[in-house]
């Protein structure tokens, strides 16, 4: 079953056993839960359209393991042909979907751990690729969702993992034996772990020989004995509760944050990729980093361009289009979004193969795509609460405009151009709320800043790759200064 349908696809979630907490409860059935459920469903579009036959170019690749074809998802990437698709899925699921489609994180993981395990074994004659490429067989085979799982707690940012008060506060091994690992700790931020089969765990940040018990790398079934999730509040997560489809903005779809507890869990050596060997941590990082940032030029502009024609319409529902400035904002959210899709595609496009065989991005270029996203996304969202005034935020409720006797009201007075029913007005409106405000706002502003690490953490990737040397020795040969 190279590719699950969509039917298929959330079945299996039915079929998994999750303990989550949701505002204070267990829930029973995430999968039909108010507040997960349109999570799943950008998930479940990750399936729709890899057997669409119209998209199935993007969708899906011809694994270089199997020959078979798969979901680009559980897909390595083998030439820079593969990582400019990459971008362009990316780009339609943004629109389709118009939130996070939660599947980018473990198809980043999974094509670092692939390079970094075939160098370790390379350097210390270890066996970690092999069971790695052992485990994506059977991913690309059951078409599984696998969430990349690298953001720790972290503590007190002054001090390192070892010397952390709570020694949990990093995902790290507590036993070593004859069959495997037992590994607690928690991993923050987590996004998609409910949509997923499967957890790739890999540490956050470069390690020393201290330590090395925090040099860990596994995976996991994502309901695995000893894992629980804590799920994270979103900005107006609650209106999902209400009923109706208009205050939510996008009824349909969402993504979804939880904090995921590791309580002494159980890993079989199998599924082990790294225990140890510090030295290779930082690669690690560095690389999942690299593609991630990467991502963020393809779904962050596919959410952007929904955003630019809500705007769009709320300009010509209210009679506001025609007016130069309008024309002028709208040209300046193009510009800033398809710019953000220009690094995604150069740091693509100038990528190189590593020595597994999988192609990996221009560090430098997509450092640079993600230090735009941490601003861009930010001035298109300014923008668009320009255009969209001050009604996206004070309007009535949908319950107003269905009240039998006051829904007459709202329809005579939040009215704009008079042959644009009221409803219609109303719903592009909260469209525009959920994304710059709501719980769409997550992955389109924050997660724009802090997602795939924040903003200093690009500025350094870009001092270390930006060659300043070179570019002096440029300067100083077209000023004619030569070297003692």
């Amino acid at each position: 079953m190279p590719l699950m349908t969509p039917e298929q696809y959330e079945e299996s979630l039915r079929q998994l056993n999750f303990k989550v907490y949701l505002q204070g409860e267990l829930v029973t059935n995430p999968v039909d839960h108010a507040i997960i459920r349109p999570s799943m469903n950008s998930v479940k579009m990750t399936y729709a359209l890899a057997i669409d036959p119209q998209y199935e170019e993007l969708t899906t690749a011809t694994s270089h393991i199997t020959g078979k074809k798969v979901s680009r998802f559980t897909h390595l990437h083998q030439s820079t042909d593969d990582l400019v698709k990459k971008v362009k899925m990316q780009r339609l699921l943004g629109q389709k979907t118009a939130a996070c489609f939660q599947r980018c994180v473990g198809m980043d993981a999974m094509n670092a751990v692939d390079s970094v395990t075939f160098e370790m074994d390379q350097k210390l004659a270890t066996k970690y690729h092999e069971r790695f490429i052992n485990f994506l067989t059977r991913v690309q085979e059951e078409d599984w969702t696998v969430d990349g799982a690298m953001t720790d707690p972290k503590g007190d940012r002054s001090l390192s993992p070892s010397k952390q008060a709570d020694p949990d506060l990093f995902v790290h091994v507590v036993e070593r034996r004859a069959d495997g690992i037992v590994v607690s700790g928690a991993k923050a931020h987590q996004t998609g772990a409910l949509n997923s089969h499967w957890i790739l765990v890999m540490p956050t940040i470069s390690m020393s020989k201290e330590d090395a018990d925090y040099a860990v790398s596994f995976v996991t079934p994502a309901d695995a004995d000893g894992i629980f999730y804590i799920y994270g509040r979103q900005s107006c997560d609650t209106r999902k509760l209400e009923g109706g489809s208009i205050d939510v903005g996008n009824s349909q779809f969402g993504g979804h944050e939880v904090l995921m507890v590791f309580d002494n869990v159980f890993i079989p050596w199998e599924n082990v990729f790294m225990c140890g060997e510090y030295e290779f941590s930082g690669a690690l990082v560095e690389r999942f980093a690299g593609y991630h940032r990467q991502s963020y030029g393809g779904c962050k502009v596919g959410v952007g361009d929904v955003l630019i024609g809500a705007v769009a319409l709320a300009t010509e529902y209210s009679g506001a289009n025609k007016a130069s400035h309008v024309k002028d904002k709208l040209i300046e959210m193009i510009h800033l979004n398809e710019t953000l899709y220009c690094c995604g595609i150069a740091c693509s496009a100038e990528g190189y193969r590593t020595a597994s065989g999988t192609y990996l991005i221009d560090l430098l270029l997509a450092n640079v795509c993600k230090q735009n996203v941490t601003r861009f996304p930010y001035e298109i969202a300014r923008l668009a609460e320009d255009l969209a005034g001050g009604l996206m935020v004070t309007m009535p409720s949908e319950k107003d405009l269905r009240h039998p006797e006051i829904g007459k009201v709202v329809e005579k007075y939040l009215r704009g151009v008079a042959s644009v029913p009221t409803e219609h007005r109303m719903r592009v409106l909260r469209l525009i709320e959920n994304i710059t405000l709501g719980t769409a706002a997550v992955g389109y502003r924050t997660e724009s800043m802090h997602g795939a690490g924040s903003p200093q953490a690009q500025r350094i990737v870009i001092s270390r790759q930006g060659n300043l040397e070179q570019k002096k020795e440029l300067a100083k040969a077209i000023a004619g200064i030569k070297n003692d």
